[in-house]
């Protein structure tokens, strides 16, 4: 299959900041994580994806579609829940669905009205009056329903409770289960990422880190606890240590070092995402 969103050489200058050069493929019946540090250039990229900005060179594709050309039929196929709502406060949320939903073909009403049942979500109520949490939610039922192969999520479960983020991922799964689909999900929270996410694409101040299958990523680092002293020169793989304690970010060379030199640990753990991602994010070089 086609990938449903193609970036060739993108970049883009904001002030003194600079994203790109950025290249990413997301193909049908995937989620992709899009992580950083703060102004690391995250929603800068999904602007310019969704054409709210203008790159200083490099293309976006949308099912082979142009972003900055003149066709703009590709509207239809994205999805978007921005961070940041603006002109919808004067409005209730029947307005803005009867405003929403006639403009994309496949507009799901069940799955809208499921949404509202299970956030509680007052219809009648004006967007204005409405808690920022309760707003989110709203956000995410006017979105997700459009039913378009791509569906982009910039911090979806901001202001949310617990009770309320597990609905959604579980929405999310549920809505994934159609296979030519794919969820772009820009997001700081660790469980949305290791819930969710198939690929993690990684920016540190607008330089791409790399883009990441998450079970390999989850798989490349390992600590250990060794019982005999380390010798002081570098072993392969090694990332750090503290003590006895080694990090490594390659398993094997490390375990066939050890093995060569008779020396033994006593348990080998997995990093969490956590430690993973700030590992990913602390580096400036491209892995």
């Amino acid at each position: 299959m086609d990938p449903l969103l193609y970036i060739e050489n993108l970049e883009k200058d904001v002030d003194d900041f600079h994203l790109g050069p950025v290249n990413l493929t997301i193909e049908p019946g995937t989620i992709t994580a899009l992580i950083g540090n703060n102004g690391s250039g995250k929603s800068t990229l999904l602007k310019l994806i969704m054409n709210l900005a203008q790159p200083e060179m490099g293309n976006i594709k949308v099912n082979n579609l142009l972003v900055h050309g003149n066709n703009e039929s590709w509207k239809k196929l994205i999805a978007y829940q921005p961070q940041t709502i603006i002109g919808w406060d004067p409005f209730t949320g029947n307005a803005l669905k009867e405003m929403i939903a006639p403009l994309y073909p496949n507009w799901d009403e069940t799955l809208f009205q499921k949404m509202v049942d299970l956030f509680n979500i007052p219809l009648h109520k004006k967007f204005g009056k409405l808690s920022q949490g309760v707003q989110q939610k709203l956000n995410l039922a006017l979105t997700i329903p459009r039913n378009t192969p791509l569906l982009i999520l910039d911090e979806p479960t901001s202001y949310m409770d617990i009770p309320s983020k597990k609905i959604l991922i579980d929405l999310l799964v549920d809505w994934m289960e159609a296979g030519d689909r794919s969820i772009i999900i820009a997001s700081h929270q660790i469980d949305d990422i290791r819930k969710l996410s198939d690929y993690l694409f990684v920016l540190h101040d607008g330089e791409v880190i790399g883009h990441f299958e998450k079970e390999e990523l989850m798989e490349r680092y390992a600590r250990y606890w060794i019982s005999e002293p380390l010798p002081e020169a570098p072993i392969p793989g090694e990332v750090s240590r503290e003590g006895n304690v080694l990090l490594s970010e390659n398993p094997e060379a490390t375990e066939s070092y050890l093995e060569a030199n008779n020396t033994r640990w006593n348990n080998r753990s997995s990093l969490e995402m956590d430690d993973v991602i700030t590992l990913l994010l602390n580096t400036t070089t491209t892995l």
